[in-house]
């Protein structure tokens, strides 16, 4: 792909495009966050509730990220066609829908009974996934702070696996993991924000995380980043509704009663 004068191989824009994103994306949100009518929590509780400072959290997310750099250079490496190979055509928009649909049920698939597992093994939540959990208040750049096993495991597997049984090219993979990005930070952000698309056409947005986030809701919900489907086979999907709060702001709440666990 040529960037005006400058020519970056796609497997280069695949690995960094979706951590610019991230950046870009959550930063945006941070310029947001004094909106308090549109906020699913207080500021006050975002600072007070929450069990781990904010520059952990980039130092974190970075770890992650530079993991899951380093991981998609070896795996575009592997898969690389042959300099001197026949280049494949571009492939039309059906098959490049169809290869996101593939990619959106893989990731989600392994991200589901990833994230359920690490809630449901004692061990495995108490030493890796509680990390995450210490954001009882999420927040859009805290949407990848996880455990460092817990990154690979969920995120940068799952990602692999999308990338691979999907058949996406290098160049397809830079939107493909762009946007999940968007959406994964999408979910984190703490806002409710009128006509936001990603709030509106998912299921599976800034409320519905946000239950999750929550004790009640510790043990439903693990859908991510994409749809609500393997919450509602299984039955861990818990409804929500999203009100106003007596003390100005929103709050997300479940739509049918349920008892903490």
């Amino acid at each position: 792909m040529e960037i005006g004068r400058l020519e970056i191989s796609d497997e280069l824009l695949g690995t960094f495009a979706p951590i610019i994103v991230y950046w870009v994306y959550s930063g945006m949100y941070v310029m947001l966050g004094s909106m308090e009518d549109y906020r699913l929590h207080s500021k006050k509780d975002e600072d007070e509730k929450n069990l781990v400072p904010k520059k952990d959290v980039v130092i974190g997310v970075l770890l992650q990220q530079v993991v899951q750099a380093i991981i998609a250079t070896i795996l575009f490496a592997v898969t690389a066609n042959d300099a001197e190979s026949p280049q494949p055509p571009e492939p039309s928009m059906v098959v490049l829908a169809r290869q996101f649909i593939i990619a959106m049920t893989v990731l989600d698939t392994w991200q589901y009974f990833m994230h359920r597992y690490m809630h449901h093994n004692k061990f495995l939540y108490k030493h890796i996934h509680s990390q995450h959990h210490r954001l009882i208040v999420p927040y859009a750049f805290g949407a990848l702070y996880n455990h460092p096993l817990e990154g690979i495991l969920l995120d940068t597997v799952g990602g692999a696996l999308s990338f691979l049984v999907s058949g996406m090219s290098p160049r397809a993979s830079i939107f493909f993991f762009s946007f999940a990005t968007l959406k994964t930070v999408d979910d984190h952000c703490g806002l409710w924000l009128p006509g936001n698309l990603f709030q509106t056409f998912f299921k599976n947005n800034s409320a519905y995380h946000d239950i999750h986030h929550q004790l009640y809701g510790n043990k439903y919900n693990f859908s991510q980043p994409f749809f609500v489907m393997w919450d509602r086979i299984l039955g861990t999907y818990m409804p929500y509704k999203v009100e106003k709060r007596c003390e100005g702001g929103l709050v997300a709440r479940p739509s049918k009663e349920c008892k903490e666990n």
